[in-house]
């Protein structure tokens, strides 16, 4: 009786250790070891063996082995004959010697008999095998009493639901990834569709090619400088890709007219923002501001802009965002009736005109960016890449870009300043 009590509080001590090592370890190769290994010492059992089932391969692979030889097979079959009286039998322990009926005991007789295995415990976890257990003979030679066996099924319910969660998490992350690479897929799908709009629109005006590129880059520096997160500087590049999508329902000789345009001209043009919006707003935009670049992003704070003269705080955001970058690549490129204007010149503009076009903290973003660049502080070479060298490093214009940083007020007393990462509307 002072045996049994022993072996019984013995078991159960080891029974516990299982559970809270499933339950706290991290490495799940590390915990199937230690699981077998805590079966074995608790029932002095000299060979066993723990694996898991591939529903896919429709086999048996060793997790962990204990004393059975290198020349263990390391995946066995299965047949589905074995797998459906695996699945009747339940977390009950199969008698190697007396189940050679099934096919598995079958072609595996040699590789047990020759290793001394004898209990084969499939483990089974909500009417799915996830795996099974092997045992060999105890050490004292004895055979395996029911007491025993019903220790060894406690354990192996344990095992298995760690094998369970394994595979769970496995198919978690499998889907995950799944889910991952089909969002990235959409997500490049819908900038090849961005950049191919932006290419249509630059394409009717012959002499501004490159003017919805160029505006979608600048604002995506100026959202860096700002600060804001990855999403949103994308969202803000997009935008100042799609900022004139309205154009193309303009007439091509209004657009490439090679002199100022009339009233009549200006009004079909300046009611393009308007159209933008209507062509972008419908569609599901993983940046919900898009539409509304278009649609003001020339509004001046001061009012005097236009669809609707909005004022500083009226205006969205990422509107003031892309006016800026569109002003400036306007300012920057060679026009029918303008020439390009020199870098000097553009910066003063732009000084000139922050509270009452621009918005100051964007004007100073974006100068302080070129700065950087211009003082090898910044070795993206973002401006360089878009103005060419030698515009970029015209003859005092650092000395400008500091002046002009040092003079610039922060904020018109209308101006929002945006928190890093936020399009306040």
């Amino acid at each position: 009786m002072a045996e049994h009590d022993h072996k019984l509080i013995h078991a159960f001590g080891a029974l516990a250790e299982l559970g809270q090592e499933i339950t706290n370890k991290n490495n799940f190769q590390e915990t199937i070891r230690t699981s077998l290994h805590l079966i074995s010492g608790a029932l002095g059992i000299m060979r066993g063996a723990v694996a898991r089932f591939s529903r896919f391969g429709h086999e048996l692979n060793m997790l962990a082995i204990r004393g059975l030889g290198d020349d263990f097979p390391l995946s066995l079959s299965l047949t589905l004959e074995d797998e459906r009286q695996f699945l009747s039998c339940g977390l009950t322990p199969i008698d190697i010697q007396q189940a050679k009926v099934l096919p598995f005991f079958q072609v595996y007789d040699a590789s047990f008999e020759r290793r001394g295995l004898e209990l084969f415990v499939p483990l089974v976890v909500r009417d799915e095998i996830v795996g099974a257990i092997f045992l060999g003979e105890k050490a004292t030679g004895e055979a395996y009493t029911n007491y025993e066996k019903e220790i060894v099924c406690a354990m192996g319910q344990h095992i298995g639901v760690a094998i369970a969660q394994r595979n769970l998490m496995a198919e978690i992350e499998r889907h995950a990834n799944e889910n991952r690479q089909l969002f990235d897929e959409m997500r490049s799908t819908y900038h090849d569709t961005v950049k191919a709009f932006a290419a249509a629109i630059d394409c009717k005006d012959k002499y501004t090619e490159g003017h919805s590129v160029r505006v979608g880059k600048f604002s995506e520096i100026i959202a860096m400088e700002l600060g804001w997160g990855k999403d949103e500087v994308e969202g803000a590049a997009v935008a100042g890709y799609l900022h004139d999508v309205g154009k193309l329902t303009v007439e091509r000789k209004i657009i490439n007219a090679p002199y100022r345009i009339n009233a009549k001209e200006s009004k079909e043009l300046n009611g393009h923002p308007g159209v933008g919006y209507e062509i972008l707003q419908p569609i599901h935009h993983p940046y919900t501001d898009v539409p509304l670049a278009a649609k003001y992003h020339h509004e001046r704070l001061d009012g005097r802009g236009y669809p609707d003269g909005l004022y500083d705080r009226e205006i969205p955001y990422i509107a003031k965002i892309v006016t800026l970058a569109d002003s400036f690549d306007a300012m920057t490129t060679d026009r029918p009736y303008k020439a390009r204007r020199p870098a000097k010149e553009v910066v003063e503009d732009l000084q000139r005109n922050a509270g009452k076009q621009f918005a100051p903290e964007l004007v100073t973003a974006f100068l302080g960016g070129m700065l950087k660049e211009l003082q090898g502080q910044d070795k993206t070479k973002r401006f360089r890449r878009l103005l060419g060298r030698d515009y970029m490093e015209a003859e005092g214009i650092v000395d400008t870009l500091k002046y002009t940083l040092n003079e610039m007020a922060p904020t018109t007393p209308m101006t929002y300043v945006a928190a890093a990462g936020q399009v306040i509307l």
